[in-house]
């Protein structure tokens, strides 16, 4: 017995059914991430300015003080706005990019519920940055408050755990995977490597991504159990039988 997610329209495993996901519902998954980003950030932005308490620094750590400065690091720093992107382009159904943009939301109200009744900040003056450009540039937009935990870790783990399922159906290119676990990874050094977290935000971060992504986890384990008791249609494959449940998985029976 094979389960099978119809989230996502089947397509081949090539470069080609690849980009037949990312182009459908194109311009709903662009027109959405834009408004989705535009309501957070107005949210972040005000209670970066606007502290309704007073607010705590984050002290360093062992770990902060190993890993230094890397100017070449904020291009890491910076493609988390493309890898997420990712998870989103790689839903083939509007269900499904809704589905992730309620757990996103979610999580990041989470962060914006901590950092109002909690606003945090990195210490100060941790480097130079006017001998650095593109580090005072990064520093000048987005000051180092709401700090813990990092959203910016947070919203890159989350998508690491989203991806990783996406990749599924091409669990034979491992390859895949481990780019997706890379790409996380730099991220994640990257705030602190550019010193806009503390590792004491890092780990807020991770641990607030892990949390939604197990409860997402089971949430969609318990949505699946009443598939079930769905209604029997014909397979696509010769012989067989389909049986679709409300969530639309389906159990496939020779």
């Amino acid at each position: 017995m094979t389960r099978v997610s119809l989230n996502q329209p089947e397509v081949s495993h090539g470069t080609g059914g690849v980009l037949s996901i990312i182009l459908s519902h194109f311009w709903f998954k662009c027109l959405g991430t834009m408004a989705f980003t535009s309501v957070f950030f107005m949210a972040y932005l005000f209670l970066l300015k606007h502290p309704f308490f007073p607010v705590t620094v984050i002290p360093a750590t062992g770990l902060d003080g190993l890993i230094g400065i890397a100017p070449l690091a904020l291009v890491l720093y910076l493609s988390l706005w493309l890898y997420l992107s990712l998870p989103v382009m790689l839903t083939g159904t509007r269900p499904g990019v809704v589905d992730y943009g309620l757990w996103v939301g979610a999580m990041c109200l989470t962060a914006l519920t901590i950092f109002l009744f909690w606003p945090t900040a990195v210490p100060p003056a941790l480097g130079d940055w006017a001998q650095q450009p593109g580090m005072a540039f990064l520093k000048d937009i987005d000051a180092a408050g709401n700090a813990c935990p990092s959203l910016h870790v947070a919203t890159a783990v989350f998508a690491c755990f989203w991806i990783n399922r996406q990749l599924g159906p091409y669990g034979g290119r491992r390859g895949l995977r481990a780019l997706n676990i890379a790409w996380c990874v730099g991220i994640v050094y990257s705030t602190m490597a550019t010193k806009q977290h503390m590792a004491l935000d890092v780990v807020g971060g991770i641990a607030l991504a892990s949390a939604f992504a197990l409860a997402r986890h089971h949430a969609t384990r318990m949505r699946a159990e009443p598939a079930v008791s769905g209604v029997v249609e014909p397979s696509p494959h010769p012989g067989g039988r389909v049986k679709f449940g409300p969530d639309r998985e389906c159990i496939l029976r020779p």
